[in-house]
C-alpha cells in the first residue's frame, strides 16, 4: 500500500467527506464482507500492480484499515491463506470456489490494513472506476517475477 493512500483516505475522513460501504464476497457466497472507504468509489483511486501475485490473482486493490471491514458469519476465518516470499503478507481466498479476495497485511504494516480487490464489491463497474497503475514487476522487492518459482518440485513444498 502506498503511504499516499493511507493519507489521503486520512485526510478525507478528517475534513468529513462521505464514505462509502460496499457489499462484496466471493464468487459462491461462502465468504462475506462490507468495506468503508474514504473517499467512496469512484473517488478512491484503485491500485492496478503488474506484480506477479497482483497479475495472477487478479487483484485490483484499495486499502481500508481492518476496522473498516466487518466480515460477515466468521468470514475471516473461512478464508484460506497463502504465503510466498517474505511470508509476510497473506493472500486470502475462499477454500470453496477460489476466488482471490485481498491480501492481509496484519505482520507487515504498522496498523492492520487489508489489501481488498474491488473485483469481490457486488455491483460495482470497475470501467467506471480510476486507477493507479504500480510497475511491482520492478519496482517492488525482490522485483521480479515469481511466478512458477515457488513450488519446489524436489521437496513438493511453497519455498
Amino acid at each position: 500500500m502506498s503511504s499516499a493512500a493511507a493519507a489521503d483516505s486520512e485526510q478525507w475522513k478528517k475534513e468529513g467527506k462521505p464514505s462509502g460501504t460496499y457489499e462484496a464476497g466471493c464468487h459462491c457466497g461462502y465468504i462475506k464482507f462490507s468495506v468503508t472507504l474514504s473517499p467512496p468509489l469512484p473517488e478512491y483511486t484503485v491500485l492496478n500492480c503488474n506484480c506477479s501475485a497482483c497479475s495472477h490473482l487478479g487483484y485490483l486493490l484499495v486499502y481500508p484499515k481492518a476496522t473498516e471491514v466487518v466480515w460477515h458469519n466468521n468470514g475471516r476465518e473461512r478464508c484460506a491463506a497463502y504465503r510466498f516470499n517474505t511470508k509476510d503478507k497473506e493472500q486470502m481466498f475462499c477454500p470453496k470456489c477460489g476466488a482471490s479476495l485481498g491480501i492481509d497485511f496484519l505482520k507487515f504494516m504498522k496498523e492492520h490494513t487489508y489489501g481488498i480487490s474491488v473485483r469481490t464489491f457486488y455491483g460495482v463497474d470497475l470501467d467506471s472506476l480510476n486507477y493507479r497503475k504500480l510497475d511491482g514487476m520492478n519496482k517492488v522487492p525482490p522485483a521480479q517475477d515469481l511466478s512458477g518459482h515457488i513450488w519446489d518440485e524436489e521437496k513438493q513444498e511453497l519455498k
